[in-house]
C-alpha cells in the first residue's frame, strides 16, 4: 500500500507510529510597513549610510537604485525581525543586481552581490510614521 497523495491526518488516523514525531509548521502573521529604513556601506570609503524609503520609493547609493516594494514585520512583536522586498538597479551596467526579500536580521541569507556595495534592511515603519527599532 503506497502513502503517496494521502495527506498527514489520514496516516496519522491510521495509527502509524512513525508519524507520531511529525510536527506541522507554523505561520507567523505579519503586518505590513509604509517604510522601511535601510543601510548602504561604500566598501572602498567605508562611507554608511542610513536611508527611510516609503513603499514604492527609490534612492541611490553610489550608482545603485534601490527601490522598496514591500516591508513586513511580525504582527504580535512589530520590533521583531523585519523583513523587505528590494529592487536594486546598478545603473552604471543598466541591469537588475538584486531583487527579492532580504531579512533584517539575516541579511546574508539573500545578499546583494556587488564588488563594492552592501545594502542591508535596518527595520520597517508603521503606518503612524513611527520607526519600529529592532529588539535590542
Amino acid at each position: 500500500m503506497t502513502t503517496e497523495n494521502r495527506s498527514l491526518d489520514v496516516l496519522n488516523s491510521n495509527g502509524d507510529p512513525s508519524l507520531e514525531s511529525v510536527e506541522t509548521e507554523s505561520v507567523e502573521q505579519v503586518s505590513q510597513g509604509t517604510g522601511a529604513v535601510l543601510r548602504g556601506l561604500d566598501r572602498v570609503s567605508t562611507e554608511l549610510q542610513d536611508f527611510e524609503l516609503a513603499t514604492g520609493e527609490s534612492f541611490m547609493v553610489g550608482p545603485l537604485l534601490v527601490t522598496l516594494k514591500e516591508c513586513r514585520y511580525p504582527q504580535d512583536n512589530p520590533s521583531g525581525d523585519a523583513f523587505a522586498y528590494l529592487t536594486i538597479e546598478d545603473r552604471l551596467q543598466g541591469e537588475i543586481v538584486f531583487e527579492g526579500w532580504m531579512i533584517g536580521s539575516a541579511p546574508a541569507l539573500n545578499a546583494l552581490d556587488h564588488s563594492r556595495y552592501d545594502v542591508w534592511v535596518l527595520h520597517c515603519k508603521t503606518s503612524s510614521g513611527d520607526d519600529i527599532a529592532p529588539a535590542e
